[in-house]
Order: structure tokens, then sequence, then C-alpha cells
């Protein structure tokens, strides 16, 4: 299911366009996701929100053990209005998911699955014996949460089987097809393309006495999903801004940038965790005092490597031509 529709946009010179796609199970009417785009594309950047969902259906409530305390804990907790605000203030396309994570992690491939918590084995049983893909399920966090530290098991029963096939076609399956048609269509336009996966994480520790923990942790699987060169606008860019940030540890990027980055092809994916602490209050429940300072320091981030992006991209055109 997609619906279309357009309105006026921030930028007096563009429309955009807002696509709803898929649909929460148990949730009817409820869109899995929002694509808001600039028509046409205002900036080569699209940033893409898998974590925020807070589209809780009922029915998905009622089977969690301890849904106050699970449900807002498996979230990016509000990380959707940091980049709602910097999609508004710079003209960046913006990827939204509406399904909650504790019904489907977008970050995980779709057979990332620990078949012990559905009621039925997996297709091909011996494709799932330990394999790489397993690893993330085996520790609770698959492509359907399972547990959570400190709280144990989430769920009062076993998934029933059709119901992973409703959420992955649903929600899983659209989510990822728009995703990558939007960064195709960016790419045409600008000849490069570059998405910013925006996620949020808890405080990290500092590495060593006197350090200051990082705030930002830049993920780029270790060199495979992003050029070089606009990660290292992205570390000039927070050190100019006083901000302390991390390269791949503790977070490298997940399936989001697996599936998604082709730097061959000019599309290019970075993985951004934003400490909680910096924008949220103190519960960790709502928009807190250093909200406004942290959407200004995400915007300003796209701002700054949306010309980067640019630049790139005619490099790449005028490299085509050339061969040509």
């Amino acid at each position: 299911m997609q619906r279309e529709r357009m309105h006026e946009a921030g930028a007096p010179s563009a429309d955009s366009m807002i696509v709803e796609g898929g649909e929460v199970p148990g949730h009817p009417g409820t869109p899995a996701f929002t694509l808001t785009r600039p028509e046409p594309t205002a900036i080569p950047v699209v940033i893409a929100v898998p974590h925020a969902g807070r589209a809780y259906a009922n029915t998905l409530l009622e089977r969690m053990r301890h849904p106050t305390f699970a449900a807002p804990r498996l979230e990016d907790r509000y990380v959707d209005l940091l980049a709602t605000d910097a999609a508004r203030r710079t003209g960046a396309a913006l990827l939204i998911a509406h399904a909650p994570r504790a019904m489907i992690d977008l970050n995980r491939a779709p057979d990332d699955v620990d078949w012990e918590m559905v009621g039925s084995p997996p297709p091909d049983a011996s494709a799932h014996r330990g394999g790489g893909v397993m690893r993330r399920a085996r520790s609770g966090l698959g492509l359907v949460p399972r547990r959570l530290p400190g709280l144990g098991e989430l769920w009062k029963r076993r998934l029933e089987r059709h119901e992973l096939d409703d959420r992955i076609a649903s929600v899983h399956v659209p989510y990822h097809a728009m995703l990558a048609q939007t960064l195709a269509d960016v790419r045409d336009r600008w000849g490069v393309a570059l998405l910013i996966d925006l996620h949020s994480m808890p405080p990290l520790s500092a590495r060593s006495a006197g350090e200051v923990p990082p705030e930002y942790v830049i993920g780029d699987r270790f060199g495979a999903a992003c050029d070089g060169g606009l990660v290292s606008t992205v570390f000039s860019y927070f050190a100019q801004c006083g901000r302390q940030a991390a390269h791949n540890r503790p977070y490298a990027g997940g399936y989001v940038l697996e599936r998604h980055a082709r730097r061959s092809d000019g599309i290019h994916c970075l993985q951004i965790e934003i400490d909680r602490t910096s924008y949220l209050d103190s519960r960790m429940a709502e928009p807190g005092p250093g909200f406004g300072a942290t959407a200004d320091i995400v915007t300003g981030l796209v701002r700054r490597i949306a010309d980067d992006v640019a630049e790139m991209g005619r490099d790449r055109q005028r490299w085509r031509a050339a061969a040509e």
C-alpha cells in the first residue's frame, strides 16, 4: 500500500512529495513509514530513521511482558524529531519508520531470526545453523527482538510464522524498497547520493581515565560503505563543534548500510549514533534542554557534508562524460 500527496516545503522554490507506504500490522490505516522528499531534490542527502517508530498496536503491547519499560528501551527515542528538523532546514529527503522496533527491526536482515521464538522451523533449517546472520538474533536483538538486558524475555508467547511473514511483507520489504528507490533517484539527479542512517545510543563510557566519552559514533562498516573523504568531513565538523566522536566502535553500521551502500555506483552510506542524554530529559523520555543545540549540530552536519557530496557528484559526472 502506498499513498502520495504534495505539500509546500520549507524552501520557497520547491514542493515536497510525501509518500506513505506499507502498513503497521494490527494498526489498520497506519503507514509503516513516511517519505518526505522535495521535488526536485534540494541536496544529495537522504536521512533515514528506522528505529524511532511509536505506532504500537494494542495487540503487540498485550503480548509484551513489560511494555512500559521494554518498548521505549528498544526505540531510538525521538531521534526522528532531530531528523525532521534537519530535513526541514536543509531540504534533505527524509524516510521515517512508524512501525516500532519491538515489532520488526529494519536494521536487521529478513532472515536474522531467532527461530526458537517462532512457532515453526525456518524455511531451510540447514541454512540457519550457526551462520553469521544469526549472531544478533542469538543475542536477543534480531529481526524481532526477543530479550533485553535487565528485563529478560520480552514476549508472553511465541510468534506465529504467518505473523512474522506479515511483518516482513507489510513493513520490512516496502521500507527497503522505498529507501533503495529514493537513493537511486537522488544519485541519478546529483551523480552521487549519501544516506545518513540516524540512530541514538545510551551514553558510552570513556575509553580511559580523563577522556571525554564520545557523544557521536560514525559507522561506515570499516570503509566499505562510504568514501573516506566524506567520513573525514564528518569528523572535522564534530571537532569544530567541540564534540567527541568515535569511528565504527561500538557501532559500525548494520543491515541498512550492508544492503544499500554501493560506493562504485555512487551510493554512500553512514550510520550516525547520537548520545540520548544530549537531547532527551533526565528520564530519557521526552526532548530535553539540549534538544535545540543537538538539532543545530545535526542540521549543520547535513549542510556541510551535502556540499562535499555534490562536488563528488560533479566530479563523477565529468569523469563519465570524458569516458564517453
